[in-house]
C-alpha cells in the first residue's frame, strides 16, 4: 500500500461522503482497492464522517447516520428523523401561542425563546425572533395574571393517575373561594384561558348544579384554582365509560357547562364554512337560496351566547 498523505485523504473522504449523500453503498474492501489504502483508513474515514453528521445534526436538525447493511455488504447513509422543525412551522406556532393570550408576559417570552432555541436551526433563529418581535413587545397579558403552569401539570398527572384531587376555588358568581373533590377528567383551551373538566362525587355539592349526571362534567378555569392537592384515593373508569374531551370539545361553546342538547336554526349570512368550524357536530339539512337550516348537537349555555353574537344572521326554529 502506498503512503497516505493529508491531501489524499481530505479528497478519499470528501468523495466517500458524497457517495454516500448521493445513496451508494460504500464496501470497505473495495474503497482500499480503489485509494491503494488499507481497510483500517477507509474504516477510519467512515469512523470521521459519522462524527462529522453528529455534529452536524445540531446545525441542520436533521440527524443522519451511517449503517452497516449486511445485505448490501457495505455502509450506507440513513437519515433518522428531522429534530427540529422548518422555519414556517415554528412562526406559526409562534403566531398561534401568541393569539393565545393564555400565559403572563413573561411566561409568554420565556416559552417563544424556548421554542425559536430548541426548535430552530442557530442560521434562522435571528430571523424567526425579528418577525415576532413587535407582537411579543406589545404582547397583552391576561388580566388574572396567575402563573399556573406547574399547577396544570399537576392536574394531568392526577388524570394520568387516576387520583382524586381537592381544590379551593375561586367562584365569580360570588366572589367566594368553595373547595372541591374531583375526579379530574380534561385539561382544555378555550377563548384565552385553560380550563379542567372533572366530576364531582358529592350529592350534596351536585344538587346546586344543573348539571345532575355523571356524564357531565363541571368546568373550571385553571387560573382560578388558589390551591390544588392530589390525594392518594383512585377513582376507576371502565375503558367504555371513559370521558372523551374531543368528543366533548366538539359539542361546547365558551367552556360552558350544562346538559347535552340538539339545536336547530336557519343561517343566512355569507360564510357557511365559519359555522360549519365553529360548531362541528353541524349538519345542513336543506339550503334554499342561501339560507341553510342546521342541526347541532352542543353542551350547555355557552350556544346561547354563540347565537346572540351572530345577530340576525341566525334564527332559531
Amino acid at each position: 500500500m502506498r503512503e497516505d498523505t493529508k491531501g489524499d485523504q481530505i479528497r478519499r473522504v470528501l468523495q466517500i461522503y458524497t457517495r454516500l449523500t448521493d445513496g451508494y453503498v460504500v464496501n470497505k474492501a473495495e474503497e482500499a482497492a480503489r485509494y491503494g489504502v488499507n481497510k483500517r483508513s477507509i474504516q477510519h474515514d467512515i469512523d470521521n464522517i459519522r462524527n462529522f453528521l453528529d455534529e452536524d445534526s445540531e446545525r441542520t436538525g436533521v440527524i443522519n447516520t451511517i449503517v452497516y447493511d449486511r445485505v448490501a455488504k457495505g455502509y450506507r447513509l440513513e437519515t433518522i428523523y428531522q429534530m427540529r422543525l422548518q422555519n414556517s412551522e415554528i412562526l406559526a406556532l409562534c403566531k398561534i401561542l401568541l393569539d393565545s393570550r393564555a400565559f403572563t408576559k413573561d411566561e409568554m417570552v420565556e416559552l417563544l425563546d424556548k421554542l425559536v432555541t430548541c426548535c430552530v436551526p442557530k442560521v434562522n433563529q435571528k430571523l424567526v425572533k425579528e418577525l415576532i418581535l413587535n407582537e411579543e413587545f406589545h404582547y397583552v397579558e391576561p388580566r388574572h395574571k396567575t402563573r399556573f403552569i406547574e399547577t396544570m401539570w399537576e392536574i394531568g398527572t392526577a388524570i394520568h393517575e387516576c387520583k382524586y384531587i381537592e381544590i379551593d376555588y375561586f367562584r365569580t358568581k360570588d366572589k367566594s373561594v368553595v373547595h372541591r373533590k374531583l375526579r379530574p377528567a380534561a385539561i382544555m383551551f378555550s377563548e384565552y384561558y385553560f380550563y379542567l373538566t372533572a366530576f364531582i362525587d358529592d350529592e350534596d355539592v351536585r344538587k346546586d348544579f344543573d348539571v345532575l349526571n355523571d356524564s357531565f362534567p363541571t368546568i373550571y378555569r385553571i387560573d382560578r384554582i388558589r390551591s390544588m392537592r392530589i390525594t392518594d384515593e383512585k377513582f376507576y373508569i371502565p375503558y367504555s365509560s371513559r370521558f372523551e374531551e374531543g368528543e366533548f370539545r366538539k359539542r361546547i361553546q365558551f367552556m360552558y357547562g350544562g346538559k347535552l342538547q340538539k339545536v336547530k336554526f336557519r343561517y343566512t349570512g355569507s360564510d357557511i364554512d365559519a359555522i360549519l368550524d365553529r360548531l362541528p357536530t353541524a349538519e345542513i339539512l336543506d339550503e334554499v337560496d342561501g339560507a341553510y337550516t342546521i342541526s347541532a348537537e352542543v353542551f350547555g349555555a355557552g350556544i346561547d351566547m354563540w347565537i346572540k353574537s351572530q345577530g340576525t344572521n341566525i334564527e332559531i326554529m
